[in-house]
């Protein structure tokens, strides 16, 4: 049974989520003490969280943060917050996504079941000693690192699939379509704005290898990854 971890202020929606999630089998937990967040989510070990952006003591892009720490759980913002940038901040903190308020129950049913197949289902990153190279980069796409000599960077689900598409096709263009369909198979509850955001985290964690400007932008196509890093002078 998959856990859901929810950290909301609201206590009638809570109740509502909860009750509607049971109902599909799901086990849920959900927090009253907002100083101890990080502890009942180690102790709970979730598969996924909800998270609300405005909460007491401090906001849901704290405790993404916190979270991000120790764990790769899909972590899905739910949000009366509905500005451009609130969304990026969600995003660029560590989440996996973000739906709005008011909303529909269907929608983040969908979202929380695309997610989990992704992360631990059918779609998952999961074969033993699956890696990928392109010029000395390894994506270790069970481990959830991107390897360069001996210096490791830690990718989230979303990242390392992405990653996976364009070294699987490096120096060929990706085009969005084909990222959306890889990565998010609901593709119509995902807003256009998301795959820019994690374009720029994929860029960064490139850039974390000093490997910059390898990722670029196809106007009007997509996507490709350029593999000379490394080959100057």
């Amino acid at each position: 049974m998959f856990k859901i971890f929810i950290v909301e202020d609201d206590a009638k929606l809570v109740s509502l989520l909860k009750d509607f999630l049971i109902k599909y089998e799901y086990e849920t937990y959900s927090v009253t003490d907002f100083v101890t967040v990080f502890e009942q989510f180690e102790q709970f070990e979730p598969h996924l969280v909800l998270l609300d952006v405005n909460l007491p003591k401090y906001d849901g892009y704290y405790w993404c943060r916190q979270f991000r720490k120790t764990s790769t759980c899909p972590i899905l913002f739910v949000s009366a917050r509905d500005a451009k940038m609130d969304q990026v901040m969600a995003l660029e903190n560590g989440a996996d996504d973000y739906i709005t308020k008011p909303f529909d129950y269907e929608i983040v049913l969908a979202k929380i079941k695309s997610h989990l197949r992704r992360a631990y289902g059918s779609f998952a990153i999961n074969q033993s000693d699956w890696t990928l190279k392109v010029n000395g980069l390894v994506l270790d796409v069970e481990r959830l690192e991107l390897r360069l000599g001996e210096k490791k960077v830690e990718l989230s689900h979303t990242e390392a699939r992405i990653l996976e598409e364009l070294m699987n096709k490096a120096e060929r263009v990706v085009t969005r379509e084909r990222l959306l369909g890889k990565i998010w198979d609901d593709q119509m509850f995902v807003d256009d704005n998301t795959l820019n955001v994690y374009i720029t985290r994929v860029r960064k964690k490139l850039a974390q290898h000093n490997i910059k400007d390898a990722l670029q932008t196809v106007r009007g196509k997509g996507y490709q990854l350029k593999t000379n890093w490394g080959k100057e002078g």
